[in-house]
């Protein structure tokens, strides 16, 4: 488990017995490009964040479940792979998508 004196990276903060972030995005699209992105870093880790999107915020709570819902070093590394998402991988998936949707 990791130490609870682990400071989250950017943009995170451990909140109780989680690592939280809220991303803001232009549109709804690029919020879902943004989950879409997310997506194969939490399958690769088999380690799923909860994940809220309301319009363009996506709220991301990262916690191990199988650790009793505490903070460990999965959550940590997690958060710091979805910090490492390219702005441009987000906005070719978003690019993607609309083409897609025909939007």
């Amino acid at each position: 488990m990791a130490s609870m004196n682990q400071t989250p990276p950017p943009g995170w903060t451990q909140e109780g017995d989680a690592l939280i972030r809220t991303i803001q995005r232009a549109d709804f699209v690029e919020a879902i490009a943004l989950v879409l992105k997310i997506a194969p870093l939490a399958e690769a880790a088999n380690h799923h964040p909860d994940i809220d999107i309301r319009y363009r915020i996506v709220h991301l709570a990262l916690s191990t479940h199988s650790a009793g819902h505490k903070v460990t070093a999965k959550d940590f590394a997690l958060a710091g792979q979805i910090n490492d998402i390219a702005e441009d991988d987000i906005s070719a998936c978003a690019a993607e998508l609309r083409g897609r949707l025909k939007l």
